[in-house]
Order: C-alpha cells, then sequence, then structure tokens
C-alpha cells in the first residue's frame, strides 16, 4: 500500500500539548471579560485535574457545558479576534516530541491532521500554523447575524465522534485507516486509537498504558515542561505568528 493512502491522527490536549487548549481560551476570554473570575478559577481547578490525571467523560461533558454557555450571545467576529491571541498561549507548550512525529510522517509522504474536541476554528488555525494538512474540531452554531447560539453545529468531535470524523477524511482524500497512525494520552479516545493500524498512547495514565501494552501499543512518555519545550515554543510561535494573519485574512 502506498504511503500516500496513509496518515496520521494527532488528539491535541495532553498529546500534541501540555495540559489544556480550552485552559488556554479560558483566559483570554476572561481577559475579554466573557466569563467571570469565578469561572476561571473553576476552568484552572480542572485544567490542574486534567494534567494530574486526565479527564472523565463527565467532565468532559461539564467542559463543554461551560463552553456552550461563554459561545452563547457572543459575535463570531469576536472569538475570530480572540484566536491569534490563543494560539499565543498553546504554541509554547506544543512537545518538540510531537513535532518532529509530524515530520516524520511528512517526510514519509503521510497526511498529518489534528482530531480534537476543541474548536474547530482554533484547531484548523493551530493545523495550518503547524505545516499540518487539516484539523477537525467541534463545530458550533452561528446565526444569521454572525452571533453564536451556544449550540453545537453537527457532531460533538469527542469518543466516537473522532472516528467520524476521521473516517470522513479517510473518504475525502482516499486514505487507508488501517494503515494510517493515531496519537492519543486519554482512554476516551481508545474508539480513535483502535481505529488505525497504528496506535501510539503519549503520557498515559495507568488504565491506557495498560491497554497499550495488552494491545502492543507504542508508548511515549516525556510529561515534563522544562526549558527545551519553553525555548522550541518560542521559536515555533515566532514563525507561526508570522503566517496567521496572512492566513487569517485568506479565510475571510
Amino acid at each position: 500500500m502506498k504511503e500516500s493512502t496513509a496518515a496520521a491522527f494527532f488528539d491535541l490536549d495532553k498529546t500534541l500539548m501540555a495540559g489544556s487548549s480550552g485552559m488556554e481560551f479560558a483566559r483570554v476570554a476572561r481577559r475579554r471579560g466573557l466569563i467571570s473570575r469565578a469561572q476561571i478559577f473553576r476552568w484552572g481547578r480542572d485544567h490542574f485535574r486534567y494534567r494530574i490525571k486526565g479527564a472523565t467523560d463527565e467532565q468532559t461533558n461539564e467542559v463543554l457545558k461551560m463552553a456552550q454557555d461563554t459561545l452563547s450571545n457572543v459575535s463570531a467576529r469576536e472569538i475570530e479576534q480572540m484566536w491569534p491571541e490563543v494560539l499565543a498561549g498553546v504554541l509554547p507548550r506544543i512537545y518538540p516530541e510531537m513535532l518532529d512525529e509530524i515530520h516524520s510522517h511528512q517526510d514519509k509522504g503521510r497526511k498529518t491532521f489534528i482530531v480534537s474536541a476543541a474548536g474547530h476554528d482554533m484547531v484548523e488555525l493551530l493545523a495550518a500554523v503547524l505545516g499540518m494538512d487539516g484539523g477537525v474540531g467541534t463545530r458550533y452554531v452561528v446565526n444569521d447575524e454572525g452571533v453564536y447560539t451556544g449550540r453545537i453545529d453537527g457532531r460533538f468531535v469527542y469518543g466516537p465522534g473522532k472516528v467520524e470524523a476521521m473516517e470522513d477524511l479517510a473518504g475525502e482524500q482516499g486514505l487507508a485507516l488501517e494503515a494510517s497512525w493515531a496519537y492519543s494520552d486519554s482512554t476516551s479516545d481508545l474508539p480513535m486509537l483502535g481505529a488505525v493500524g497504528n496506535s501510539v498512547v503519549v503520557n498515559p495514565d495507568a488504565p491506557l498504558a495498560k491497554v497499550a501494552k495488552e494491545e502492543g501499543w507504542r508508548i511515549m512518555r516525556f510529561d515534563r515542561l522544562g526549558r527545551n519545550l519553553v525555548v522550541a515554543g518560542t521559536v515555533t510561535l515566532t514563525a507561526a505568528l508570522g503566517g496567521l494573519g496572512s492566513y487569517l485574512s485568506k479565510r475571510r
């Protein structure tokens, strides 16, 4: 089978990056007055728990509800203006080891994608900034007045929803999932990991590490925010944000 029919799919939070992209969104939303101090405190508490233990389905649904409440009645233009600031917080947290994985797949002619429960626009922008082929995230409804309603548009890209997104990409671009790779840190992504021929777990907790050992999956561990991560992230940020303005202009 040709390498061009294979792809690599990457989860975002705690896989491509240390911690949660949602926390970076919350910080920017707080500075812009979209959420309260109590909400940012709760997001920070949940973020800390997530860094230590990962997220349960119940906690993920709580974060989803908070995101829906935050977006409700906010203009799409205001959220769009937030993305460069959000990415400025996300990019320094991208793991250099995962950038190496992305580049390795690209060097072999494989397409690379981010598949995440995070907002689609941010995921798509991040993928473009990292030089990947695309990104799929959760979409939210914008009404005729250009205002978010708080409702999800289509699927929640989480659990089985990620597999559906991968299957759509495979159908659109002629990819073979059985020849492809998937990377994730979470047991909630077992459907995603099981949908491809090559599964890789990243900084797994004990339950996922156990499954990986039983299945013979590759395990990557480097869950530390050290100087190398910060330096590499700063270099990435400088280069990436240079092209972000032109990408946003093209979208408009």
